[in-house]
């Protein structure tokens, strides 16, 4: 969601102020998931209908031209990750022209980025990131009261454009408000929020208040449990669907690691793979595996009890040859993330020997995301015996 909302409100406001001596006029919001990840994600279809977008008019890797058509004739602009990975990284990371992040510096956009940003900070939220640096540009917008394409879009041809212009700033507030909000749980993750979350969060609500219509029925911790609710429906998603969903992968030393993102806990995931009466958990966690050429695969949980307390739940698995590493990650876990063992009716964490390494705990400290976890576990695959 994070990275929808960045690349979307970042494309929108640059594409009708851009800044000197850009490359081009025109940003093109892309988001890094095919056209079928779309489905599984209710969340953007929750958020885009708060600014008038069809999710069917969102740009997805399937719409990208052919690498030959592509390289000479486009810069790429990072918002939610500051290296190109996989496929694009092998195309395209020469032509990285800016980025805006919260993750990990990289080291992998060049630290003069002329007329583009280079922002890498930490904070709860990319797009919190992206209000801040468009702040300038988006208020000129507003206060020149003109449509900006807002009313025609619409249809409102004899309307105010001052009016068109307050309510599509509004429309557009909501959208960036989405993921800084279910990123820091309203504001409230411990960890997490930093003061750029608290002003950005601030900023946008200001851009409702000035439309009267929106002013009048904005209710923000309404707002957020509706979109929460959305991002945590994932029952009708498989198995797969459910690891696919919120995945990121690396690559260490020749190794791919990967790490899904999952807003149910593991015995969830247990009582989802034997939803239909299909291979065991195990077997299709090791499907899920082979299928990506994983050395080490981890799965991050999030849920809250039942006396209303934050929780988080990691599962990793190694194969035989990547074990150090896991093993290593174990021990430097219970320390870095305050790692406590914990076992799951239906998860064997076991070494297998020649196979593969599991484990599962229950990670006590809850302000660490994946955003702490994966450079914990890059680490390890790169030295494996430290």
């Amino acid at each position: 969601l994070d990275s929808l909302t960045s690349a979307l409100l970042y494309a929108y406001i640059k594409s009708i102020v851009p800044p000197r001596n850009c490359f081009s006029p025109i940003y093109v919001p892309l988001l890094n998931i095919p056209a079928s990840g779309l489905r599984l994600r209710p969340e953007f279809t929750a958020v885009c209908a708060y600014a008038n977008i069809a999710i069917d008019r969102l740009i997805t890797l399937d719409d990208l031209p052919s690498h030959s058509k592509l390289v000479g004739s486009v810069r790429w602009i990072l918002v939610d990750h500051n290296k190109l990975q996989g496929d694009l990284g092998n195309q395209y990371s020469l032509r990285v022209q800016g980025v805006i992040d919260h993750h990990e510096e990289e080291n992998a956009v060049p630290e003069n980025t002329g007329s583009e940003p280079r922002v890498v900070e930490k904070c709860g939220s990319c797009t919190s990131l992206v209000v801040r640096q468009c702040k300038p540009a988006w208020d000129s917008i507003s206060s020149s009261s003109l449509s900006t394409g807002a009313a025609h879009g619409q249809g409102d041809l004899a309307v105010n454009d001052s009016a068109v212009t307050q309510g599509w700033d509004a429309q557009v507030a909501k959208m960036a408000l989405a993921s800084i909000l279910v990123d820091t749980a309203n504001l409230t993750a411990p960890g997490k929020v930093e003061q750029v979350d608290r002003d950005s969060v601030d900023y946008l609500e200001s851009k409702i208040q000035m439309s009267l219509k929106d002013a009048r029925i904005w209710n923000r911790d309404r707002y957020y449990k509706e979109i929460d609710k959305a991002k945590r429906d994932i029952s009708s998603l498989s198995f797969t669907e459910v690891l696919i969903k919120d995945y990121k992968v690396w690559t260490e030393s020749s190794q791919r690691l990967g790490i899904s993102s999952v807003v149910k806990p593991l015995g969830f995931l247990v009582n989802k793979a034997c939803e239909k009466n299909e291979s065991s958990f195990e077997d299709q966690l090791q499907q899920f595996m082979d299928a990506r050429c994983l050395a080490i695969f981890a799965i991050m949980t999030t849920s809250t009890s039942t006396e209303g307390d934050f929780k988080r739940e990691l599962l990793v698995q190694a194969r035989s040859s990547a074990s150090s590493s896991a093993i290593n990650f174990a021990k430097q876990g219970i320390s870095e993330l305050q790692l406590e063992d914990v076992t799951i009716e239906g998860i064997l964490t076991r070494d297998k020997p020649g196979r593969y390494w599991r484990k599962t705990w229950l990670q006590k400290d809850v302000s660490k995301s994946r955003k702490q976890v994966a450079p914990l576990l890059r680490i390890t695959m790169t030295s494996p015996d430290e």
